[in-house]
């Protein structure tokens, strides 16, 4: 199976464009609305990641041949989680400028997500470039 996995800042396209692929989605911050109901719970993390592992591995053992994992993976350390259990992954990466990412952060409502947008573009670790899958996926049928 191949797992894409988007890299960017929070606001920077990724879940639209996970949403454009057809594919099935995992996305962190449904698995955190779903269960707890809240947008960041510190304490509920280990398990907001355990689910998401869970369903990856339910996802590919279902049949699916791609999924795509919405999720920031800004840091090396997070990425290499997935990619030690899925060598086959590659990133779709959203490069959006922090500015244009709290603008839009602004413009919804979301002013908290504001601290959170500088402080992972500050620990912005981008991958090589040789990992990018650099053309659109094919859409699932």
């Amino acid at each position: 199976m191949k797992l894409i996995l988007t890299v960017g800042l929070p606001r920077s396209g990724k879940s639209t464009w996970a949403q454009s692929t057809g594919f099935p989605v995992v996305n962190p911050d449904s698995i955190r609305l779903a269960l707890h109901g809240q947008a960041f719970h510190g304490p509920a993390e280990p398990f907001v990641w355990a689910f998401a592992h869970m369903m990856v591995d339910a996802l590919a053992r279902a049949g699916h041949t791609t999924v795509v994992l919405d999720a920031t993976n800004v840091t090396a350390k997070r990425r290499e989680e997935w990619t030690a259990r899925w060598p086959d992954s590659t990133f779709q990466v959203f490069d959006t400028p922090p500015a244009i990412c709290m603008a839009r952060a602004h413009d919804i409502g979301r002013d908290d997500l504001i601290p959170v947008i500088e402080r992972m573009a500050r620990n912005w670790d981008l991958p090589k470039s040789d990992a990018w899958d650099m053309s659109p996926p094919t859409p699932a049928r």
